[in-house]
This record gives structure tokens, C-alpha cells and sequence, in this order.
């Protein structure tokens, strides 16, 4: 399968001070029946969010990926963006 991976950060504010540096959802990506691939993301968190009072008793911040299969109607227009209403093919999520 030949796919495109959006991404979903979690609380919502703290979206805004997580930066992608390098992600294997900028590009498509090929997966073979039954292969296990490393698919590398490398991000820091904007010194500026210890400055938001709005992210104040926030400990964890979650980052998870949904894989779409690339041509898929139903998959987003843009690679790396999640937009809603669309059923994934396949979600895994990180920590």
C-alpha cells in the first residue's frame, strides 16, 4: 500500500507551540503485506508554552497519526493535516 499519514496533536492548545522539524508524514510512504517499518519524527515543544497560563496542569502532550491510503477519496487533501469527517484506513497513535 502506498499511503499519506495526517497527524492530531492533543490538548488542542498545545498544538500551537508543536513544530515539526522532519516526519515521515510529509511524504507517501510505501508498506508492504506484513512489513514493520521505523517511520521517524523528530519536534520540539516551543519554550513558549510554559508561558501559557492555558496550558497550566498540562503533563502530556499526545501525538497520534492516522494512515490514509494514497488516491483515497476519503483522504485528506493535504498530507500531515487531519481534516475532519474523513474515515481513516488505518490510526496508530504514539506517545
Amino acid at each position: 500500500i502506498i499511503g499519506v499519514a495526517s497527524y492530531n496533536v492533543q490538548p488542542e492548545g498545545a498544538a500551537n507551540y508543536f513544530n515539526k522539524i522532519q516526519c515521515f508524514c510529509f511524504e507517501e510512504q510505501m508498506l508492504g503485506a506484513k512489513e514493520q517499518i521505523d517511520m521517524p519524527v523528530f519536534f520540539f515543544i516551543d519554550p513558549d508554552f510554559l508561558q501559557d497560563k492555558n496550558m497550566d496542569g498540562v503533563e502530556t502532550i499526545y501525538l497520534s497519526y492516522t494512515f490514509w491510503k494514497s488516491g483515497d477519496a476519503n483522504a485528506p487533501e493535504v498530507a500531515g493535516m487531519l481534516q475532519p469527517g474523513h474515515a481513516p484506513v488505518y490510526a496508530r497513535q504514539a506517545e
